[in-house]
């Protein structure tokens, strides 16, 4: 990043669509966060905006990861009794990835299991 005294005249701020945070998925591919997808998120979903870094640490530890669709992965995990969080998110290469969207369930999420975590059965 450069600095706000450059030549150019950057000021260091970077544009909200870059991102915000990055959790590394159960294939250890680094899953981006933005503004514009949390944004999206918790305008569908109001009830999401205080699981900010549920999402992440879910992405991260899931209790297992499930087929989406079109190519996308769901990662799951318990928040207690009938409360369940799912992320959906793509891996576009070994090296880069990006949340798609997050929500609820009050049911265990559905789906061919890719991944189980192994306290988990």
């Amino acid at each position: 990043m450069l600095g706000p005294n450059n030549a150019d005249g950057y000021i260091g701020i970077e544009p909200l669509e870059l991102w915000m945070d990055i959790a590394n998925s159960v294939n250890r591919v680094p899953i981006r966060l933005n503004y514009e997808r949390w944004y999206h998120i918790v305008e569908n979903h109001d009830e999401m905006a205080s699981y900010y870094h549920d999402v992440l640490e879910t992405i991260e530890e899931p209790e297992f990861v499930v087929r989406g669709n079109h190519g996308a992965l769901k990662a799951a995990r318990s928040l207690g009794k009938r409360k369940w969080l799912a992320v959906v998110y793509r891996e576009m290469s070994r090296n880069d990835g990006f949340v798609i969207t997050a929500y609820l369930l009050d049911t265990r999420p559905k789906g061919k299991i890719l991944w189980r975590g192994q306290q988990h059965p």
